[in-house]
């Protein structure tokens, strides 16, 4: 065998040379992906700032370009200025302090926040959805932007049979990649995107099959965008259940899609990338079913709120989902330039039938159309327990938990913690290959959200649970029989807050009202891709599917008033929406049926009939929002960062609850305090309208003045709304002020608690 023989002067540069090998491998395994995100854009071309940030990125590679550009993976330049890459925590600690610098925050995933319900509320017609008095005609001239999974263009829910030309205003474009090409947009799905860099950086995309290409390989993109607005289709239906004509809030606006979203989620960079876009392109409305965990960053440290941000500064509103964790103080999507939406249910419900042989009769919520032709002996899968498993671990139906010599041909009562990685579907499978014939799934959670499973199966509450689980102990060989699913109508009150929907209060600024407004979305059926069972559509629920219920009206108000600001258009939205469900009693929330509040459901249900005539709106231009920076505890330094101009704060800022939001919460009142509101007419130039107050319970409410006398279309009018302590409250308290005039009611949720001492000051 050969040896090889270096002299002093060989070994000393090959030392060299492997030291400064080790040392970059070791700067590669330390290294992750950054945004470093530098404000509002300067007027600079793209070439230009593409080499500002490698000249950046350089500084902190010991000068070495090469290194530096290949670090960097986006350059945000349209909408705002920024940029990505992947460096070391060090490295982005000192970029950190360059001049010029917002924030440097790493590269988060993001999780997606996963018909009859237009009918529901009241918008009819197939292709225009008129509203009478109206002509939403316009709509052909409104672009919605979807940051998603993606679209699958030849579902017929975007096809442009009868639509006129693109706007000519349209900059956008349509990007091929797999199994997708430039025919594949047409007059409604009019641009396509796909951002795959962010996700590159942090994941194995061969861990799963997918179309790398705005192609939607999961069917969540097309779900959301024909919600909002997809075409008429005929007898759209899952399996037989929930069918019918379905179709979008606004059938002819265009689609703009902008996937950024891949099997495990969607990255910040690739986000922001899309947001850049979507400004540059001249979309009209932005809709994302999609956000954090809870809780939420700093608003400037999360790539929504910081996208939105600039969206709605360029005339964008952004409108986007509460989340699905359902928990007080677990609502993301924070931002007040936002509109955030909470799911509640429509009139239309799909259930199971389960049968128990004493006579006993109980509906569960399913999707699986399969059905037992006879009885059969149930058992708790406890009893079922297999191999090392201990009953409690098999009580939950965990992959190879169950014997199936005690399993073969039994129902199985079968527990769900409510944990987001335990798959409800996967249990029915667990069930099936251990031999059992059906399945009674106890949510924990209580969260009731129908699943298509492999064999009979419907899902129950902890109570309905306790009693079927207390027949089956009580007997000596309890049988039962569960139904295929079914459609039912108007069998409970509706529309009521789904359990799962994310709730109030605001994390980060309790002054503002989040969630905003709810909109169906429990058992939305809706366009989906068939490279996900070979199905058209299906049925979905979550504030993913609310979400883009708000976009497809907040279309409709965009394609009537076009010169609508973003603010105006969501003021409209929530100063008409109800918090009375349609027998005209309080909405209410699952699973226990408690009463609502302004935390479950924001300003209330979404009135798609009344948004076009709100009378009256609360409109926030940008220099709102910077006020509201300043309140929060911005300084001049750093909003001139974020807004590149000569922005300043007041040297006294008002407190965050003088942002002239549609809503009001005061979070910590003393003894009293007075907030100031403006309202535009868009209404009738002649008008006059009436304080009426709902007092939250032990605060007195007086409104200054109780007259408002309008003389002339788009006249302003402040006034004060003073809280006073009456007597001792504990925690929120809640009421409402509405400006009545001979046809409309403009509404605006009051939301009050009470400080006794320094101490009380916490969210709840």
């Amino acid at each position: 065998m050969a040896s090889l023989r270096l002299n002093s002067g060989e070994s000393c540069l090959l030392f060299l040379f492997l030291s400064a090998f080790a040392a970059e491998i070791s700067t590669c395994l330390g290294s992750k992906v950054y945004v470093v995100y530098m404000g509002s854009a300067r007027n600079e071309e793209p070439d230009e700032s593409v080499w500002r940030d490698h000249q950046m990125l350089a500084s902190v590679h010991s000068g070495r370009m090469e290194e530096a550009q290949a670090s960097h993976l986006y350059s945000y330049r349209h909408g705002f200025r920024g940029f990505a890459a992947k460096i070391t925590d060090q490295q982005a600690s000192e970029i950190a302090k360059m001049p010029g610098v917002v924030s440097v925050f790493p590269n988060t995933k993001r999780k997606l926040h996963t018909t009859h319900s237009w009918d529901f509320m009241g918008l009819v017609g197939e292709e225009t959805m008129e509203i009478p008095g109206y002509s939403t005609k316009n709509q052909v001239n409104v672009i919605v932007g979807f940051i998603d999974t993606g679209i699958w263009p030849e579902s017929p829910s975007f096809s442009d049979e009868g639509m006129p030309p693109v706007p000519a205003k349209w900059k956008g474009q349509c990007q091929s990649g797999e199994a997708f090409n430039v025919s594949s947009c047409n007059k409604k799905l009019i641009g396509a995107r796909f951002y795959v860099s962010g996700y590159e950086a942090e994941e194995d995309m061969t861990s799963k099959v997918t179309f790398k290409s705005p192609r939607d390989s999961s069917g969540h993109g097309s779900h959301t965008a024909s919600t909002a607005v997809g075409r008429y289709v005929q007898n759209m239906n899952y399996n037989g259940l929930a069918a019918g004509g379905a179709r979008g809030g606004a059938p002819m606006a265009r689609v703009a899609v902008y996937k950024t979203c891949w099997d495990s989620g969607c990255y910040d960079v690739d986000l922001l990338a899309a947001f850049d876009d979507a400004i540059k392109d001249g979309v009209n409305i932005l809709s994302l079913s999609l956000g954090p965990e809870a809780p939420q960053g700093d608003y400037f440290n999360d790539a929504i709120s910081l996208g939105s941000f600039h969206a709605t500064s360029h005339g964008i509103l952004v409108v986007a989902s509460a989340g699905n964790d359902g928990n007080v103080a677990s609502a993301t999507n924070l931002a007040p330039w936002m509109i955030t939406v909470a799911a509640s249910s429509t009139d239309r419900d799909i259930i199971s039938d389960v049968m128990l042989q004493n006579g006993a009769n109980f509906t569960g919520a399913s999707l699986s159309v399969l059905e037992m032709n006879t009885s059969a002996r149930i058992i708790p899968a406890s009893e079922a327990y297999a191999g090392y498993f201990t009953p409690y671990q098999s009580s939950f139906c965990l992959e190879s938990s169950l014997s199936r010599a005690k399993a073969k041909g039994k129902i199985l009562v079968c527990q769900h913690s409510g944990s987001y990685t335990e798959s409800k579907m996967e249990k029915s499978v667990v069930v099936k290959e251990a031999g059992g014939v059906g399945m009674i799934l106890i949510d924990n959670a209580d969260k009731d959200v129908a699943i298509p499973f492999v064999i009979p199966s419907a899902i129950v509450g902890k109570g309905t649970g306790r009693k079927i689980l207390s027949y089956i102990n009580n007997t000596r060989k309890p049988m039962s029989r569960i139904f295929s699913a079914k459609t039912v109508w108007g069998d409970h009150p509706a529309p009521r807050i789904a359990a799962f929907s994310s709730k109030g209060p605001n994390y980060i600024t309790p002054e503002i009202l989040k969630p905003d407004v709810a909109a169906p979305g429990l058992n939305i059926l809706a366009a989906w891709s068939p490279a996900v069972a070979k199905m058209q559509f299906n049925i979905l629920s979550g504030t993913s599917m609310s979400c883009p219920h708000v976009a497809g009206i907040a279309t409709l108000i965009k394609a009537v008033h076009p010169t609508w600001s973003p603010s105006a258009i969501k003021s409209a939205i929530m100063t008409t929406a109800t918090m009375l469900d349609k027998k005209r009693k309080p909405i209410t929330v699952d699973p226990n049926g408690r009463r609502g509040s302004p935390f479950d459901f924001g300003s209330g249900f979404v009135s798609p009939t009344r948004v076009l005539s709100p009378g009256l709106v609360y409109d926030a231009q940008p220099d709102d929002y910077k006020a509201f920076l300043c309140s929060i505890g911005y300084d001049d330094k750093k909003l001139r960062l974020l807004t590149r101009d000569n922005s300043t704060c007041d040297p006294r800022p008002a407190s965050a609850t003088e942002l002239n939001y549609p809503s009001i919460v005061v979070p910590r009142l003393k003894d009293e305090i007075s907030v100031t509101r403006t309202v535009t007419n868009v209404g009738e130039p002649r008008s006059t309208y009436e304080a009426m107050v709902s007092h939250p319970r032990g605060i007195n409410v007086t409104v200054v003045p109780r007259r408002l006398v309008f003389e002339r279309y788009g006249q302003k009018i402040s006034f004060s709304v003073k809280f006073k302590v009456a007597a001792p409250t504990e925690g929120y308290r809640f009421g409402f002020l509405a400006w009545r005039n001979k046809k409309l009611l403009v509404t605006s949720p009051l939301v009050v608690r009470r400080v006794s001492s320094p101490s009380d000051m916490g969210l709840i």
